[in-house]
């Protein structure tokens, strides 16, 4: 027969067993916010054109969120862009979506159905202009574009925005100087490749699918577009303040820019939702974005950059207060 413990062993052990029990407790706190079950029932999550980064991003979130959440159905539906996006959410046609800081702020700014409504839940990571031409096109400024067959994006996607404004302070009329297109990342490649376009814009993270396989079969070039374009927009203040100068580094396309980075420029994009949206639904899908990042990054390259020190900047929006609530739980 075994003797009894010691009364200082016994201690020790309860005290060790106390410490484990803790530890679970902990662990279990950061996979199960509250001790509440997961989330269930139907979202649907706005995205973008098949050959965009929105929908691989979403695409891949979707997987991610069903490890966390099995008893949540994601709808994932297409979209032309960041306004489309914005507006879904807005008027309660879509529940969550990524949409770039411009075409929120333009939205609000209009006073857009539902604008009031709109709320953030992360930052994730920066949209790049993208100016496509043929290598050998005579294109090498804004200004040449003047005359020719430009894709500057639907109607209701961010690149049209982006577009019509730097076309705007370069002096060029985007209804009478050009001959615009409304071609996306979808169908603006082929089109470039078969001569029916001169250019096109895009904006998107880096890499694009549509433009790395343009590039993989048709010589391409990136018409720079200088921080004196950017300076220039944002004297024309509102939204166009969310525009930021940079370079497309020369890891964007390699095969393309040959060792060398493009300037351009960059805009933030945001996940969003409604201030009517389920906190404890919002919380557990912010948890989701934050802890799939390298698994998602490892096939969206920007998606990498999503990081908790920068998501709960989600200006012109205010955080959902799941969004919060989360950010508020991992505080250090």
């Amino acid at each position: 027969m075994s003797k009894p413990l010691p009364s200082l062993g016994r201690r020790r052990v309860l005290t060790g067993v106390a410490a484990a029990v803790a530890a679970l407790g902990l662990l279990l706190w950061w996979l199960l916010p509250l001790g509440e079950e997961p989330p269930s029932g139907t979202i649907t999550f706005s995205t973008g054109t098949p050959s965009g980064v929105y929908q691989d991003y979403g695409k891949r979130l979707r997987t991610a969120l069903a490890k966390d959440m099995p008893q949540l159905k994601v709808r994932l539906l297409t979209s032309d862009g960041s306004q489309e996006n914005v507006t879904r959410v807005a008027r309660g046609q879509a529940d969550f979506t990524i949409a770039a800081a411009d075409a929120v702020e333009t939205y609000t700014l209009n006073r857009g159905e539902g604008a009031g409504r709109l709320r953030g839940v992360a930052r994730l990571y920066d949209d790049y202009v993208q100016l496509v031409v043929a290598r050998d096109s005579g294109i090498h400024s804004v200004a040449d574009l003047r005359g020719k067959r430009v894709a500057i994006g639907p109607p209701e996607s961010g690149v049209r925005l982006i577009a019509d404004r730097v076309l705007r302070v370069a002096g060029i009329d985007a209804e009478k100087d050009i001959t615009p297109e409304a071609d996306g990342i979808g169908s603006a490649p082929k089109r470039l490749r078969e001569g029916a376009l001169d250019a096109f814009f895009w904006s998107g993270g880096l890499p694009t699918d549509g433009v790395r396989q343009l590039a993989g079969i048709f010589p391409i070039r990136f018409v720079p577009i200088g921080p004196d374009i950017v300076a220039r927009l944002h004297q024309e203040g509102g939204a166009t303040r969310y525009y930021r100068a940079t370079n497309m580094p020369e890891s964007a396309y390699p095969t393309v820019q040959n060792g060398a980075a493009v300037p351009t420029m960059a805009v933030s994009n945001l996940l969003i939702t409604r201030t009517d949206i389920d906190p404890r639904l919002t919380e557990w899908l912010t948890r989701t974005v934050i802890k799939s990042r390298d698994g998602i990054g490892a096939h969206v390259h920007s998606a990498q950059l999503v990081d908790l020190r920068t998501a709960i900047y989600t200006d012109p929006l205010q955080l959902h207060q799941g969004a919060r609530r989360y950010y508020r739980s991992v505080k250090p």
